[in-house]
């Protein structure tokens, strides 16, 4: 009797815990979404190289909690970029950390895509049916690179700023879009106010916004087909398309709709 009770109040109990799951399930289905996101099946001979596109969400996502709090205290003028700058470093406390992190995080980030890619390459997992995710992907790398132009000219300093001279002039040698690519990003004949505030967008507003619909696809490709084998496995990194039959003969393919069987000759 005791047993029972016991079970009866634990079971009100977890329904009384689960009950905002459940009202939140019901109206809009993210927990089922969430369970289908994070519990599936993957192959049984995976290594640790799957786990290179993680890392690089991992990386985009340090940099983005770091850039938020980097733009709590930095000013995008040229009169206090660089003192802003140094006021993060030397005052804020954590500051330098959080700067630290974010200023070699961005190398790591960049170089652990170039990683993923490869392991992507040399696995085959761009074969049929993941063309369309390798796409993805090879339009998050130059979405990426140009993420790290952008801010490299922020701090405001000798570097920083020839650097960016130096880009924007290479930029500016591309054929037909060369001279209107170069004036937009200087934002006029020089850089100047409007080149800072321009990179400032794009670095916190335009280019994350891409990088970060650009990786929700992703996901969501890989979610939709699975993750890939490695090439000495059991099991194909693709998967043979499924070819409709055809007419002995013709060549051509079997014009019979689907659930209708074909008179015998």
């Amino acid at each position: 009797m005791a047993a029972r009770q016991k079970s009866a109040r634990r079971q009100q109990l977890e329904s009384t815990l689960l009950y905002p799951l459940d009202w939140l399930e019901e109206r809009s289905g993210l927990v089922g979404a969430t369970k289908y996101f994070l519990f599936r099946n993957v192959p049984g001979d995976v290594n640790w190289m799957q786990t290179l596109g993680s890392a690089t969400l991992t990386a985009f996502l340090v940099q983005a909690l770091t850039g938020v709090i980097l733009a709590m205290y930095y000013q995008p003028d040229p009169n206090s970029a660089y003192e802003s700058v140094q006021h993060i470093t030397n005052d804020v406390t954590l500051g330098w950390l959080v700067r630290g992190m974010h200023r070699w995080g961005a190398s790591i980030f960049i170089i652990l895509m170039f990683f993923h890619m490869a392991r992507v390459f040399l696995f085959g997992a761009y074969k049929y049916p993941r063309e369309l995710n390798w796409i993805v992907g090879a339009l998050l790398l130059p979405t990426a690179l140009l993420e790290g132009f952008s801010g490299y000219l922020l701090p405001y300093d000798q570097t920083a700023y020839w650097a960016t001279v130096v880009g924007i002039n290479i930029n500016g040698t591309a054929p037909f879009l060369g001279p209107f690519l170069a004036s937009f990003l200087r934002g006029g004949a020089e850089i100047g106010p409007d080149t800072l505030a321009r990179f400032y967008s794009l670095h916190m507003l335009l280019l994350p916004g891409a990088i970060l619909g650009l990786i929700g696809l992703h996901l969501y490709l890989v979610v939709r087909l699975g993750v890939s084998s490695p090439p000495w496995s059991g099991d194909a990194a693709g998967r043979e398309r499924d070819e409709p039959p055809q007419v002995p003969g013709s060549g051509l393919v079997n014009p019979a709709p689907r659930g209708v069987t074909k008179r015998p000759d």
